[in-house]
Formats: structure tokens, sequence, C-alpha cells
């Protein structure tokens, strides 16, 4: 069989069926993955995202989750060579982030990657936030990094900064820098609508009713930017964690409820949208699925796209979906990736499953 005639028959497959056909042989993985290849997804179902869950190896393998079909498939990314990743995803590319900084830009389907230069002086923080969005018409891509570094000899005060990259310029900008006072940034970000959103944690000093607050940062250029501190908005309720996530271009915040007499123990997982600077609570986890983790510790991975939420707790491969649309709680099914020993730790992401897109 000829490799047009071979082009045309795979190209009718949907997305994970290609998945399972490069894996066939190299000429099919050539084929499914060259720039000419013409798939045409018309017959196929719509593809809901994926999810990727990985244990605390530095192995970089893992295995990936298809709603669609209630179907695992094992994936390697060989570039990875670290478990402690901060992780940000968008319109099929996968940014990763290791705990030295070193940036790398992916596509796990087709595993086509890119290292991205860094900004300056990254490496040196103590925190770092990442967060990405893609632009569906050009495919260009902007990278957001959040860093958090405490001021010397002042241990109230932290060095925020915001740094942006552009895919079409390949260079960095830093339109932000601003101390805090009391609050540190973190590693939750999103990019959404032209905005993007981190979460600081309060630190000590002026009381305050709440341990999380959100930051919003215009990085559209759109209109100008108060200062951060300004920008500050409330979260819903005490938090023991907040996890937060681009849901067509609305902000969606999965959180951990604290207790009332101990803010650092939940008690339940609360799912809100943001709208106009103000929260709407969704929905709250039915307890049979919040007991259906086992233990639960008082921070857990939890992301999604389009409609649909994914939470994880980190002692467990258990995963749990959320559907937006129809209001449905719904476990996985179970996963390979098994528990080798007590303290081991999982994680996970979730991306959207798509060829024709590189870094």
């Amino acid at each position: 069989m000829t490799d047009d005639l071979l082009d045309r028959i795979l190209a009718y497959l949907s997305v994970e069926s290609i998945f399972r056909a490069s894996s066939v042989s190299k000429r099919w993985f050539s084929i499914v993955t060259s720039e000419s290849f013409s798939w045409n997804p018309s017959n196929s179902p719509p593809q809901k995202p994926w999810y990727f869950m990985f244990t605390s190896s530095d192995e970089p393998t893992g295995c990936a989750y298809d709603p669609n079909l209630r179907k695992w498939y094992c994936i390697e990314l060989p570039f990875i060579g670290t478990s402690n990743w901060i992780i940000s995803s968008s319109y099929g590319l996968v940014c990763f982030m290791d705990s030295s900084r070193v940036l790398y830009m992916c596509n796990p389907i087709t595993k086509r990657c890119k290292k991205l230069q860094e900004p300056s002086g990254l490496r040196f923080s103590d925190y770092g936030a990442l967060a990405m969005s893609v632009d569906k018409e050009s495919h260009g891509y902007i990278v957001a990094i959040v860093k958090s570094k405490q001021v010397p000899e002042n241990f109230s005060q932290w060095d925020i900064s915001i740094h942006i990259y552009k895919s079409e310029e390949e260079t960095w900008a830093t339109p932000l820098t601003e101390v805090l006072i009391g609050w540190r940034g973190g590693e939750e970000s999103v990019i959404c609508n032209g905005v993007l959103y981190f979460l600081v944690y309060f630190t000590g000093g002026v009381p305050s009713e709440s341990r999380h607050a959100l930051v919003a940062y215009n990085i559209s250029g759109r209109s100008s930017q108060a200062s951060l501190r300004r920008s500050f908005i409330s979260v819903p309720c005490s938090l023991t964690c907040g996890r937060l996530m681009n849901m067509k271009e609305k902000l969606v915040m999965v959180g951990g409820i604290g207790k009332h007499d101990r803010p650092d123990i939940i008690k339940g997982i609360g799912i809100w949208v943001l709208h106009d600077r103000k929260w709407e609570e969704i929905v709250r986890m039915p307890h049979k699925y919040f007991q259906g983790f086992g233990e639960f510790d008082e921070v857990f991975a939890s992301s999604g796209k389009d409609d649909l939420i994914y939470i994880q707790s980190y002692g467990s491969p258990a995963l749990l979906t959320f559907d937006m649309k129809v209001k449905q709680w719904k476990w996985s099914q179970k996963c390979p990736v098994t528990k080798r020993f007590p303290l081991q730790l999982f994680s996970g992401f979730c991306f959207e499953p798509r060829l024709k897109i590189a870094p």
C-alpha cells in the first residue's frame, strides 16, 4: 500500500484511533505526525479533553485517560527528566517547567517538542506559576510566568514579577514588578480571555480573612493596570487550596473548603465561576464521592477544559470527573498506574488531544 493511500485511510480515524495507529510501526507514526497529514475528523464525535496521570518517579512515563472511550493509554514524554513539573496546557500544546525552571513546549500526541529560552533571573525565584494560551487561528502562543521571591532580610515582603513570552516574537518581556507585603505568589495561574489570574497566599502581618486571594493582571494591553494589591479578588470561602482553569474563556476555580474552626483541614470541595469579580458557586462535591477518594489531603490536583473538570488526590490514582454542562459526577476507569508503596504520590493534568498543532 502506498503512503498516499494509507494517508487517506488514516485521515478518517478519530484522534484516539490515530494515537493507537501511530504505535503500529515507524511508517505509520511518520505518516500521522507529518505536517502533510490531512486529518479529517468530521465523522468523529466531539473530542473531550484527556487527562495525563503520572507518579512520583523520575521516569517520564504515565497514562492518558480518554473520557470518550473511557480508556487509558500509556504515553512517554522522553524529554522530561523529573516528576517535579509545573504544567499548563492550551489547545493541544502543553508547557512544562521543572524545579530548575527549564521550559519545554510539547504536543503529547505527536511528541513534537521545543525547549524555550528562559527569562533572566527565573532560576533564583522561590516560587513560580506557569500559564499559557494558544491562539486558535494562528497557533501562536503566549506563556506567562509569575515569579515570587522573598525580599532579603524582610520576611514579610515578596518581590513579584510577571514575565511574558510570545512565540511569534520568541522574546520575553517583564511588564510588571511589584513588592507585596504579607502575600506571596505560588504555583497556580491561568490565562483567561486576555487576563492572567494567579493565586497569592497570606504569609502574616495585618490579619486577613482568608489565606488566599486572586490577582487579575491584564496581559492583552487593552486597558491600564492598577497595582497588584488593588486588583485582589476575594476567594468565596476559607480554602485549603485552589485550582484555576479556563473553561470556554470563563475562569473556574475548584477549591478545598476548610473547616470553620480549622481552616487548614479540608471538609469538602466546591466549584465556582467568576463573574465580574464575584464568585458564583456551581456545585459542591457530594460526600459519597469525597469519601470515595479515601484519605483526602488538604491539597489535591485538579484541571479542566471545555466542560470537563478532573479531580485527583495526590495519594491515590483514583480520578473523578465533573461535567459542567450536564452537572454529572463520574469516576474514570481504573488507572493502570498503581500504588506500590504508602508514600507514593500521583499527579496529573488535562490537555486537548490535537494533531495539527506544533510548538
